[in-house]
């Protein structure tokens, strides 16, 4: 596994089948899937995420939680939001038998190859991703601390997992109020040996609280987190029209359409999933021009460095940007 951000996975819509389902929480479905056409679904990444159509028609990003060296069935979590459009109480009331499209698994977030030692930090249904990373980890003898935030563990799903697997890495953390957060992942990540690398996956507020300690301690480059939910969309009304270069020919970008749009229109065949940058599957290289960053899945150090960009959402502070594929 390579340092740095993972290749995007690709390919044609896979047809799986629901061959399992259970309830980790009051909220949390678990939910395996296998090939519709009995071929083995491959091994992945520890880490990574697939994109889900559901059966209401929405796309959603879920990370993957099974282990990610078998390769014969996918496993997901869904938690249960009433708040949403519909996708996730249509993916729990999936059955054993039920068909649905799933895309090949990519990573946002992934083992680090060179790092000595791998501090996972999961609040909440961001348990997952870290699920499959701390299997890996455990399997194949890599040093890691697990921190799992929860309201309680009835809310904390796969804990007993978790505690049987694991236990010397994890450290659980139930109903602390925020103001008592802060302190225990600063210790954690003082705690962190030289050479560490910091991985988070919850709830906004939560991921901004630990990047800035990660980042102030670690370094940009040793941090790493995945979200699956949109932030407030920035101000449209000041957006104007730009000129973008792709593959030797220059479009105009009206103000009212995104990059993604009109290159696709060109015939760019872009890959695109949830058009709310979030979940990394049109991310493309900056050649030329400075991006005006919307998303939600560059690092801060990726974003600095100015090479890549996602074109769903993102803009740009320059009024000609030249791309390429990622």
């Amino acid at each position: 596994m390579s340092e740095g951000r993972m290749s995007t996975g690709s390919g044609e819509p896979i047809r799986v089948r629901v061959v399992e389902v259970g309830d980790e929480t009051d909220t949390v479905r678990s939910i395996r899937f296998a090939r519709s056409d009995g071929r083995p679904l491959g091994t992945y990444v520890a880490g990574a995420h697939v994109d889900v159509t559901t059966p209401t028609g929405i796309t959603r990003q879920y990370s993957l939680y099974s282990t990610p060296d078998d390769p014969e069935t996918y496993a997901v979590a869904v938690k249960r939001e009433t708040s949403s459009r519909g996708g996730s109480v249509a993916m729990h009331q999936l059955a054993v038998g039920d068909e649905l499209t799933i895309s090949a698994p990519r990573n946002l977030l992934g083992v680090v190859e060179g790092a000595t030692h791998h501090l996972l930090i999961a609040a909440g249904i961001g348990i997952t991703p870290m699920l499959s990373m701390a299997r890996w980890l455990h399997v194949h003898g890599r040093p890691f601390d697990l921190h799992y935030f929860a309201r309680s563990a009835g809310e904390a799903a796969f804990l007993p997992l978790l505690q049987d697997r694991c236990p010397e890495a994890l450290h659980v953390h139930l109903g602390l109020p925020r103001s008592e957060q802060d302190a225990v992942v600063r210790a954690a990540v003082a705690a962190a040996p030289s050479g560490s690398h910091a991985f988070v996956c919850g709830p906004e507020g939560f991921m901004d609280k630990v990047e800035a300690v990660a980042c102030e301690a670690l370094g940009p480059e040793h941090f790493h987190r995945e979200s699956f939910q949109a932030s407030e969309s920035a101000d449209q009304s000041g957006n104007r029209p730009i000129e973008v270069t792709f593959e030797g020919a220059t479009y105009v970008v009206p103000a009212d359409r995104t990059i993604l749009q009109v290159l696709n229109q060109a015939g760019a065949d872009i890959a695109s999933s949830c058009s709310e940058g979030i979940c990394g599957t049109c991310i493309m290289t900056v050649l030329a021009g400075v991006p005006e960053h919307r998303d939600n899945v560059l690092t801060k150090a990726e974003r600095a460095s100015g090479e890549l960009m996602t074109v769903c959402v993102s803009r740009a502070q320059t009024p000609k940007l030249t791309l390429d594929y990622y």
